[in-house]
């Protein structure tokens, strides 16, 4: 009986001291993987473990003499065994540090969530940014050298996602690495031709809402112009009191705010009913640009800095129609106002190359990759949205009235089931 109780004994004491090297073993296999310069333990929040991993990447892939950088990566870990979301997040990653974020595939499927910061956006950014390697193909393969790592630690399957230029960024990263991912979903991802696309005016135009939503739209864009003499001297105390500088005149950043109103009103899906009529204050008037549309967009000091110039560069942007308001603007156009208003002086010779969008344009058409998109049928992006064109490996999911805020969950019941059974269905394929 005593050589049973001990053997009982030592048995519990190994399960006991497995499940604490069970612990300790993944930080030290993820912070053992080569290109990992720092980690960092992170509250877990709804996972098992959380860490944040420093990852060294070149500045250039094909000059090792531009130097390298560290790129964060939040991993939250439910399982080495268990499926992975992989976020190919487009600007910065602060929120992924939060004790509870979670990703919403990540939270229907109880799977691992690696979010990946985009290069050049601070924290992840080298000392001296070169915006020549700023471009879309290095970001995929940071992508890729990050996965081919985490892949010796979760070998299961992959299913990579984004929102907004994080959604465009996961399909373009499979368009470079098609064989990385088994599954994208990506949201509210646009695919631009230009710098000034030309699709999202008319769609706004005659898209967006009912025609009297967009007379409402209208009007008071229109009605904000036509105050002029009282508001654009509050608008610019505002910007005064909260610090912001331009590159353009305060007259122009007036305008701006008032071509902007529509695209932003309509991208964050905005009730019609909380738009003040004319006989609103000045007051209210102002406070409600500024909720909507405000001046902090055009501001010199803008965090979105790279992605103005990858927009430039390659991914492309909107432009604005300036014919509906033109008796009340000091502007005859907003041609050219990307360069103008928002890209860094050392970058203003940045002319915008159709290869990634005809790249894009080919793979959109023709790959066979397990992806689903997700789209609000009322946001401006969906001008340029993933097209019809899809094979049984794709599908394209439209929010009836949604906006750039569509997720799975915005969806009704139906399609909400009918979403996550397609994706359970790659994932036990």
């Amino acid at each position: 009986m005593k050589k049973i109780s001990l053997a009982i004994t030592l048995a519990l004491v190994s399960i006991i001291y497995a499940t604490g090297l069970s612990a300790q073993s993944l930080q030290e296999q993820l912070g053992s993987l080569p290109s990992v310069k720092k980690i960092e333990v992170l509250d877990q929040g709804p996972f098992c473990e959380k860490y944040l991993l420093w990852f060294e990447q070149p500045v250039s892939y094909k000059d090792a003499s531009k130097g390298t950088f560290l790129q964060r990566v939040f991993v939250g870990s439910v399982s080495r065994d268990s499926a992975t979301v992989y976020v190919t997040e487009g600007y910065n990653a602060d929120y992924a540090a939060r004790t509870q974020y979670r990703d919403e595939i990540s939270r229907l499927f109880n799977l691992n969530n690696i979010v990946v910061e985009h290069r050049y956006f601070a924290p992840s950014a080298p000392e001296n940014l070169d915006w020549k390697y700023l471009t879309a193909a290095n970001e995929a393969r940071d992508l890729h050298r990050i996965y081919t790592e985490l892949k010796a630690v979760y070998p299961g399957k992959w299913i990579d996602t984004g929102i907004s230029k994080g959604g465009q960024n996961s399909v373009i990263y499979r368009a470079f690495y098609p064989k990385d991912m088994d599954i994208t979903v990506a949201y509210v991802g646009p695919f631009a031709r230009g710098v000034e696309d030309g699709r999202h005016e008319p769609f706004i135009a005659n898209t967006c809402g009912s025609e009297s939503d967009r007379a409402a739209v209208q009007a008071f864009q229109r009605e904000f112009l036509s105050r002029r003499a009282t508001l654009q001297p509050m608008l610019e105390a505002y910007c005064r009191e909260n610090g912001y500088s331009f590159r353009i005149p305060m007259e122009e950043v007036f305008d701006m705010c008032a071509l902007e109103f529509s695209f932003a009103f309509w991208q964050w899906g905005i009730p019609v009913d909380r738009i003040p009529g004319k006989d609103a204050s000045d007051a209210q008037m102002l406070y409600f640009m500024n909720a909507v549309a405000g001046p902090d967009y055009w501001q010199i000091e803008n965090p979105h800095a790279p992605f103005f110039v990858m927009a430039a560069k390659e991914l492309g942007y909107y432009g604005y129609d300036v014919e509906p308001f033109k008796d009340l603007l000091t502007i005859k156009s907003a041609k050219g106002y990307l360069h103008r208003i928002f890209l860094p002086e050392d970058a203003q010779d940045i002319k915008f190359d159709r290869r990634l969008s005809r790249k894009m344009d080919r793979f959109l058409k023709r790959n066979k990759c397990n992806i689903i998109f997700i789209y609000g049928e009322y946001d401006p992006w969906s001008a340029v949205r993933a097209g019809d064109r899809h094979s049984a490996s794709n599908h394209i999911f439209i929010q009836p009235g949604g906006s750039h805020r569509a997720r799975i969950g915005t969806f009704d019941a139906g399609t909400q089931e009918q979403i996550k059974a397609i994706i359970s269905g790659w994932l036990h394929e």
